[in-house]
């Protein structure tokens, strides 16, 4: 599965959550478990400064390509 396949599972995932793309600054994180690797795939406000909370995180299998969990940060 490639990154950019990952990143439009996790844009649908965002978009279902409330969150929009477009208007989010989005971080990447591969992270490896024994399970297998996933993408780590980071939504959050543009206009950060002074600003807490509100990123989106969506986990992708990268095997199945598919959402493994949704976290909120706060």
């Amino acid at each position: 599965m490639s990154l950019a396949q990952a990143l439009a599972v996790a844009n649908r995932a965002a978009l279902s959550e409330g969150t929009v793309p477009d208007d989010s600054l989005i971080s990447i994180d591969e992270e490896s478990f024994p399970s297998g690797n996933v993408w780590c795939i980071q939504y959050g406000p543009r206009a950060y400064i002074n600003k807490r909370g509100g990123d989106l995180i969506v986990m992708i299998d990268q095997r199945t390509n598919s959402v493994q969990q949704i976290l909120y940060g706060q």
